[in-house]
């Protein structure tokens, strides 16, 4: 008689163990996760006091959820560890900022805007145009950038310079 039951309870503990495990296996491309890097940082002066920083970056999707954007900021931190905030711009500013600053080069992708999806399982290439209130040589000298993306439902996602 204990051995039936202990048969039974060895079988029992088996099918729980299954059925956990095909749940975690069933979900697991619902976790939010979105791997990506910092490419390419080119700066400029705007004036004595201001500049421009355009960052190209690359983002990618793996889960099964569209990520959709609520906002884009973007931080400097100097040499000294100070944090400055930078005011991002729009898709519009950054194609005429690109015609008047050609310092900066060509505009080779798609700035990354407010309510902007990244489909399950896609990449892209996108950037940001950030303008500091900073002379060019304290973003020249920087620590790193850090780029923040908001998630409508609050998740953030961090991508470091470095």
């Amino acid at each position: 008689m204990r051995n039936n039951f202990l048969v039974a309870f060895a079988v029992g503990l088996a099918v729980i163990a299954i059925v956990i495990g095909g749940i975690f296996f069933m979900q697991r491309g619902d976790v939010m996760q979105l791997p990506g890097a910092i490419l390419k940082v080119r700066t400029a002066p705007l004036d004595e006091n201001s500049s421009i920083a355009v960052l190209d970056f690359r983002i990618a999707n793996p889960s099964d959820i569209i990520f959709e954007v609520r906002t884009v900021t973007v931080e400097l931190v100097g040499a000294d560890g100070k944090s400055y905030q930078g005011q991002v711009s729009s898709d519009g500013d950054a194609a005429r900022l690109f015609e008047a600053i050609p310092l900066l080069g060509q505009k080779f992708n798609k700035t990354l805007v407010t309510r902007e999806r990244i489909f399950a399982h896609a990449n892209a290439d996108r950037m940001v145009a950030a303008r500091f209130q900073a002379p060019v040589t304290l973003l020249d000298g920087r620590r790193k950038f850090i780029l923040h993306i908001e998630e409508v439902d609050g998740k953030l996602i961090d991508y470091s310079e470095r």
